[in-house]
Order: structure tokens, then C-alpha cells, then sequence
């Protein structure tokens, strides 16, 4: 477990530390407002799941809280304009979608890939992490297992009418994240977090929720391979 090791000898205090620190930081609070942001939308969308939805969108405030909390802990400052500019594509892309009522692509990029983007850099952090951070990740990543289950459980309910708009959704998609995995590379590689690692974890996670939905693994594989070519 080289990553845990690293964690005892991590200078989290340090100025190297401290500058990766307020771009990292800043990804994951802006992921937790696109994600508050982007389940408001799907609740105006899915009137039928509109109170579940707000609910969603009220804990990733409260997570968004707990990691501006984590910055403060370490006297950070968040590198907000950053982190728009890091989300910008995918913001894009759910905004167009959203005005297209396009709720399946809407899903795929809230509910998929930036649930899977999240849950993969919290679970490569946690081991590293300081250990006020570590307690507010852990409680974090519970709840973003419950909100990828939500929409893997619609998708899957809806596979027969999603599953070619999903295939181009993921077509657009998947591409951005490898291109936003390469640019926080070197951040990640200072606060002890392997690029290889959070590549492996998110296609776990993204494999798996695609085989929940009901692709097959052939699927699964040619879906992947879109990312992989913007790798």
C-alpha cells in the first residue's frame, strides 16, 4: 500500500503542498456546485422524482460546505476560476442537453461520469489525505455511491429508449474526463494521488455502472475505448 505510506510523509503544511492543495480543493467543491446545480435542473426535468432529486441536490451542498471547510483547515484558498474553466466542457454539454430535454445525456454526464469522476478521486485521497480531510471525504463518498445508484436505477428502468442517445452521450463525454484526469495530473501526483490509480478506479466504477444499466461487456469495452483515445 504505497499510497497509505506516502500519507506519514506528506508535508501538508508545505508551500508545494499548499498551491496543488487550492486546485484540488477548488475541483471538488465546484464538482459538489455543478452536481447541487445539475440535480435542480433534473428535478424540473423529472417532475415524477422532482422531491428525490432536491434531496440529492441538498447533500451535495452540504458536501460542497464540507470541503470549503477542508480548505479552510489547511489556510487555502480555493482556486475557483480554476475549477470553472476545469468543469467548463462538461458544464457545457449538460446545459445544451438540459435545453434539449435531452434527460438521458443530462444523466449520463451528472449521474455517471461525474459521480464516477468523484467517487475515484475521493476513494485514491482518502488514504493520503489529512485526517480532517480524510473524515469529511469518507462521509462523502458514501453518499455519492447512493447518488450513482439513482441514476444507474432510472437508466437501467429506461434502457431500451436510452441506450443509443447513452452511446452518444458517451461518445461526447468520456473524452473530456481523460483531458481533465491529464490536467490535474501533476496536482494529484504532489498530495499523493497516482494519475494511474484514479484512471483505474473511475473505469471501475464507470464499467460497473454501465453493466448495472444493462450493457454488455463487449458494450462496455468499445465505450470505454472513446476515452482511452483522448487518453
Amino acid at each position: 500500500m504505497p499510497q497509505l505510506e506516502a500519507s506519514l510523509e506528506i508535508d501538508f503544511h508545505s508551500a508545494a503542498y499548499k498551491d496543488a492543495y487550492s486546485r484540488i480543493n477548488a475541483i471538488v467543491i465546484e464538482g459538489e456546485q455543478e452536481a447541487h446545480e445539475n440535480y435542480l435542473k433534473l428535478a424540473e426535468m423529472l417532475p415524477d422524482n422532482h422531491d428525490q432529486l432536491v434531496s440529492l441536490a441538498r447533500m451535495e451542498n452540504r458536501h460542497k460546505k464540507g470541503f470549503e471547510a477542508c480548505g479552510r483547515n489547511l489556510q487555502v484558498t480555493p482556486d475557483m476560476d480554476f475549477a470553472r474553466q476545469f468543469f467548463s466542457d462538461l458544464h457545457g454539454n449538460f446545459q445544451v442537453a438540459a435545453a434539449n430535454n435531452q434527460i438521458v445525456t443530462c444523466l449520463l454526464i451528472q449521474s455517471l461520469i461525474i459521480e464516477c469522476f468523484a467517487i475515484a478521486a475521493y476513494n485514491i485521497y482518502i488514504p493520503v489525505a489529512d485526517d480532517f480531510a480524510r473524515k469529511i471525504t469518507e462521509g462523502v463518498v458514501k453518499d455519492e455511491y447512493s447518488h450513482l445508484n439513482y441514476g444507474e436505477e432510472w437508466l437501467k428502468a429506461n434502457f431500451e429508449t436510452a441506450k443509443a442517445e447513452l452511446e452518444v452521450a458517451n461518445r461526447q463525454n468520456l473524452p473530456l474526463v481523460w483531458r481533465m484526469l491529464n490536467q490535474v495530473a501533476e496536482d494529484a501526483q504532489v498530495l499523493g494521488m497516482e494519475k494511474e490509480a484514479l484512471v483505474e478506479d473511475f473505469m471501475i466504477q464507470y464499467g460497473e455502472a454501465l453493466s448495472n444499466i444493462g450493457f454488455s461487456t463487449r458494450d462496455i469495452m468499445r465505450m470505454s475505448a472513446y476515452g482511452l483515445a483522448a487518453a
